[in-house]
């Protein structure tokens, strides 16, 4: 089973709003988690390939560091149309599977990959681990890779399921707590570094955030 992950990023600058630093911190962190991401995505045994969706400059670099396919995404109009890019390449490429994640849940580790993939079957299924409010999803899994569309920013958790519920019987609601934590508060980064999963990766956001 052919299976890629697929990292949508958005612009660093305008990402992250919500976390209320400095422009320079948050360009700074938004950069740790997207690198500590597909550093776990480059070694889990689960995918065959990564494609991150961009068009920032310092996260194409960083996916320099790793086998990743880079796709550009000049317009940027958001999530849903970043992964639909992503989804041409895959199954122009014979991708059988697909795995959105974000690029804020930095704690992410590769038993949590391999946990979530447990739920998979043969053919035509999906996977769903919502965010840690249930109100986004931190990882979609479909194959096909075409199973149904995205609708992330949009109450995506309870859309995703219902929507894959409708295009197949082999439909898993997934909790994997490394997953579901993201970021998109201070209250979000506060209540990762305390869970302190990766200490070295806590020690570089809490240094940022202290300078």
């Amino acid at each position: 089973m052919k299976t890629a992950a697929i990292v949508p990023v958005k612009t660093f600058l305008k990402a992250k709003t919500r976390l209320g630093i400095s422009s320079e911190k948050k360009e700074k962190i938004c950069e740790i988690m997207l690198e500590e991401i597909l550093h776990i995505l480059s070694i889990s045994t689960q995918i065959d390939k990564i494609i991150i969706v961009t068009k920032d400059k310092n996260a194409l670099e960083i996916s320099g560091k790793f086998d990743v396919v880079s796709i550009i995404d000049d317009e940027e109009i958001g999530v849903n149309q970043a992964v639909g890019l992503a989804d041409k390449y895959l199954l122009k490429n014979g991708f059988e599977t697909s795995i959105v994640f974000p690029q804020d849940i930095p704690c992410i580790k590769t038993q949590d990959i391999d946990f979530m993939m447990k739920f998979k079957t043969p053919s035509n299924f999906a996977i769903v681990v919502p965010s840690r409010r249930f109100d986004g999803t931190n990882a979609l899994v479909r194959n096909p890779v075409d199973l149904m569309e995205t609708h992330y920013d949009e109450d995506s958790y309870k859309i995703h399921m219902g929507t894959a519920k409708k295009t197949t019987r082999d439909t898993s609601l997934v909790f994997v707590k490394r997953i579901m934590w993201d970021v998109d508060n201070m209250e979000d980064l506060k209540f990762l570094l305390d869970q302190n999963e990766k200490p070295d990766l806590g020690q570089k956001i809490s240094t940022i955030l202290n300078s």
